[in-house]
């Protein structure tokens, strides 16, 4: 179900999970009131890699250790957020739920076990939750955008125009799919289509990248926050990290073991759309799924967001 939320007592501090196709985050945060725009103030962020994809893309199915994993890791989460006296959470899972062949046997083991509701979203609200992020940002507002959102799984696509969201599309290309040689032609080709389309309707936009792996190569290029990254700069560290072995990307680079591997899918994908869609540069805000349903639940919460139909609000 969408919109799922459970009301504990009213604050300006939230929780929300992303279980995605590699890992699995919890993000606590407090929103900051601004005169221009709220900000989220990261209490803590914790990240599991269970890495879902590996058995969705493979078998169809998440296996019953995948499983047991997951309820662990929820269960840890549930009680952090008790620490911090949490009172709205939103759990949300993206592309290897939805397409796990198993889906509705896990969805009420996990939730019997662990207490947690999961929402299993659609691609494109998944790309509507990641957008709202753009409020949160000191980004100019008057401006066109293509959001980027490169997970395990699927790649998030969004066209703005001065804050409004015109387009956007959900693809199944993502870094575990690629690992594991499950990227159709296809879904290339419909993205291609997609960016075709957009850029003879509007013509030239800036790219805003989310997701931990442009992150990462934002990091190794050592840019300072605001500066945009340049398609030759994530290029240069794609091929940086790649003339590494798996085992010097985690000892010399310090990249976490499941970073390793799927930082090079990623920079191939976030080239190949800024190719595609004629966009030079990306900024990078270091924020994802997890901040824009902290950011969804704060304006549920002052009445600016309407439910979906049928959603249940839990008191």
């Amino acid at each position: 179900m969408e919109g799922y939320l459970r009301h504990i007592d009213r604050d300006l501090t939230y929780a929300a999970i992303d279980i995605g196709s590699n890992a699995v985050r919890l993000l606590v945060g407090e929103v900051i009131e601004r005169d221009d725009h709220p900000v989220i103030k990261k209490q803590t962020l914790v990240r599991v890699p269970i890495r879902l994809g590996e058995d969705v893309f493979d078998s169809g199915a998440i296996s019953r250790a995948k499983c047991d994993y997951l309820i662990k890791s929820l269960k840890a989460f549930r009680l952090l957020t008790e620490v911090y006296n949490v009172p709205y959470l939103r759990c949300c899972a993206t592309s290897a739920m939805r397409e796990a062949t198993n889906r509705d046997e896990v969805l009420a083991r996990v939730e019997m076990e662990s207490g947690i509701h999961i929402e299993v979203i659609s691609g494109r609200v998944e790309a509507d939750l990641i957008v709202n992020t753009f409020w949160t940002q000191d980004l100019l507002k008057d401006r066109s955008y293509l959001y980027i959102d490169v997970g395990g799984g699927s790649t998030e696509l969004t066209w703005l125009e001065q804050g409004r969201r015109v387009k956007s599309a959900s693809f199944k290309v993502g870094t575990v799919r690629t690992l594991k040689g499950k990227v159709q032609s296809a879904s290339w080709a419909e993205m291609r289509a997609f960016l075709d389309e957009l850029r003879v309707q509007h013509g030239s936009l800036m790219g805003i990248g989310t997701g931990g792996n442009i992150n990462r190569i934002f990091k190794e290029n050592g840019n300072t926050f605001g500066e945009p990254l340049s398609r030759q700069d994530i290029k240069d560290q794609r091929d940086r990290i790649a003339n590494h072995s798996f085992e010097d990307r985690v000892k010399l680079l310090r990249l976490r073991p499941d970073r390793a591997d799927v930082i090079i899918p990623a920079a191939d994908i976030f080239l190949q759309v800024m190719d595609y869609a004629g966009i030079e540069e990306v900024f990078v805000p270091k924020v994802g799924l997890a901040d824009g349903v902290i950011y969804d639940l704060y304006m549920r919460q002052r009445g600016k967001v309407r439910y979906p139909a049928g959603a249940p609000i839990v008191t």
